[in-house]
């Protein structure tokens, strides 16, 4: 069999990619496809549930609408994959508990049998950053890198849950201080720089954002200006939710810090598959980096020009 033919996922989309950042959904698609993999639709899946909220209210709750949703996957024999870390926090989180404790699995049968359905846990929750590093490997997406960046400081976002709790994640060790990403990033030519507090929350996390906004604003504030201070071209995240609060976040802590923080950030923000695919030679329409309406009030908020300038400069 071709080993290519091996790398097939059930997408799971989440909630903020569609419904707010279909840019970054779009270059998911346009990099697998291009790397040779397949993705199958899962069709009825329903919100991962959110960890931050359903888990906080009710754990048995947040199991079955997890295990429904992973069971989608294994009618189609394939693992889901999420490109979103809240995403994969609560499938793979899910996964794991239901694995390691029996009664947990037979609990949510019970609820799953009622709607015809059976939660099996033969197949492993992914992110799509996990199928680029661990599946396909680092040798593998280097042959497919076509141009290199020349000069780009990028500001790499981990997030929290792609890292943590560390006895459910994939990383073999790497979670204070992991370098997956950032060799990802530097594929491309680009230059993964060190900040102050890297691994530090986006400031959205735990339902903060919804909770108490300033708070959040306040986290982004900080988060933006240790990255402006270390002197970044470019954010590059692996969440939507995280990419949300550091796109519009921006706009908000420019609002609510606007004494604080001086001159107005102003940092593009962009997708690690949107990066990598500009390197693969892939067009940028496909990408979701090329901006067609003049909508006002959708994403970007943050304009992604100075960005494109630079891959005019240095790719094209």
């Amino acid at each position: 069999m071709n080993q290519e033919n091996q790398w097939r996922y059930g997408f799971f989309l989440g909630c903020v990619a569609p419904n707010r950042y279909p840019m970054i959904e779009s270059s998911i698609r346009a990099v697998f496809d291009h790397l040779g993999a397949e993705l199958l639709e899962l069709e009825g899946a329903a919100c991962c549930p959110a960890p931050g909220v359903f888990r906080a209210f009710h754990i048995p709750s947040w199991l079955i609408i997890a295990a429904r949703n992973i069971s989608i996957a294994e009618e189609l024999g394939v693992s889901p994959l999420t490109g979103c870390n809240g995403c994969y926090g609560t499938l793979r989180d899910a996964w794991f508990e239901m694995e390691h404790e029996p009664h947990l699995k037979k609990m949510v049968n019970e609820h799953l049998a009622k709607i015809g359905r059976k939660y099996k846990g033969n197949l492993e929750p992914k992110h799509v950053v996990q199928a680029l590093y661990l599946d396909m490997g680092i040798e593998y997406l280097r042959d497919h890198v076509k141009h290199k960046f020349k000069d780009l400081k990028v500001a790499v976002h981990y997030g929290c849950h792609i890292l943590k709790p560390s006895d459910k994640r994939p990383w073999d060790g790497e979670y204070e201080n992991p370098t997956f990403l950032d060799e990802i990033v530097e594929l491309t030519g680009a230059k993964s720089i060190n900040y102050q507090d890297k691994f530090m929350c986006c400031g959205a996390g735990g339902a903060v954002r919804t909770a108490v906004k300033e708070v959040s604003a306040d986290f982004t504030r900080e988060k933006l200006a240790n990255i402006r201070e270390a002197g970044a071209d470019i954010i590059i995240d692996v969440c939507p939710f995280c990419h949300l609060q550091l796109d519009l976040g921006q706009m908000e802590a420019n609002g609510v810090y606007k004494n604080m923080i001086g001159e107005p950030f102003k940092t593009p923000v962009i997708y690690l598959t949107q990066l990598l695919g500009l390197s693969f030679g892939i067009d940028p329409n496909k990408l979701g980096l090329i901006k067609n309406h003049n909508l006002a009030g959708v994403p970007p908020f943050i304009s992604i020009d100075p960005f494109m300038e630079i891959v005019k400069e240095q790719l094209i």
